[in-house]
């Protein structure tokens, strides 16, 4: 299978997780706590890829502007969060007081479309450098699109949308998942500035919005949860043949 059609592939893969945690929320399949397993999980394999690939990669690829780059991203998303998109939480949102508009919903949802969006850019930009670096991003971004679908989902309901416009929410965070492997995969020239903008991204999400949600949860369980999700990544990298 050629480099396009296996990232095009993986990145619909990574689309349909968004979707299947819309559905599960609407169907009220997985606990609170079950998903944000999968959530320490994600956020301890996401900052291991950045920090030991993205970065480094992204500094190889674009050495002059990659760290502007990065904080661009990282900034970005900060600002987007903090004027457009109002406070939310990965899982279900409960606190319905906050999302009794259509305006609010909407604007959570564009916000996680920024996420998502660049969460293709990631997974395109690794393809486009090794296959290792795009497997490596694929797993790390589909280990929190299951709880980023949840979120957008319990979102819109509270928000007074129907149940089938929460499962469509979803289901444009998928959508706009493979656009961004798309625009990567049609020109690899912008990696250069789509793999450090990503890795940004990546750990403004890995370490702003999911590190906390792990921070929630008394106990220890939880912070162990997290550094298996390290581990797995550290093994993987000095395992995984060259």
């Amino acid at each position: 299978m050629s480099t396009f059609w296996l990232s095009l592939l993986l990145g619909l893969g990574a689309g349909l997780a968004d979707y299947l945690g819309g559905v599960l929320l609407v169907r009220r399949s997985p606990s609170a706590k079950a998903l944000r397993y999968f959530v320490a999980l994600g956020s301890g394999f996401m900052l291991s890829a950045v920090v030991l690939e993205m970065l480094p990669e992204g500094m190889k690829a674009n050495p002059s502007w990659a760290p502007a780059l990065m904080l661009i991203g990282y900034c970005g998303v900060h600002l987007l969060e903090h004027t457009l998109v109002p406070h939310f939480h990965f899982g279900e949102e409960t606190h319905h007081h906050e999302f009794i508009s259509a305006k609010t919903s909407y604007s959570v949802l564009l916000g996680l479309a920024t996420h998502t969006f660049f969460d293709g850019i990631a997974i395109g930009s690794g393809f486009a450098l090794s296959h290792w670096l795009g497997w490596v991003l694929f797993f790390a971004i589909f280990l929190h699109k299951i709880p980023e679908g949840f979120t957008v989902a319990s979102v819109m309901l509270a928000g007074g949308r129907s149940k089938t416009a929460a499962m469509n929410s979803a289901l444009f965070l998928g959508a706009t998942t493979v656009a961004g492997v798309l625009v990567i995969s049609l020109e690899p020239s912008l990696v250069k500035a789509g793999l450090p903008l990503s890795a940004g991204v990546t750990f403004y999400v890995a370490a702003t919005d999911l590190v906390p949600e792990v921070n929630r949860e008394p106990g220890i369980r939880m912070a162990l949860v997290f550094f298996l999700g390290v581990l797995i990544f550290v093994l993987l990298r000095q395992f995984a043949p060259a």
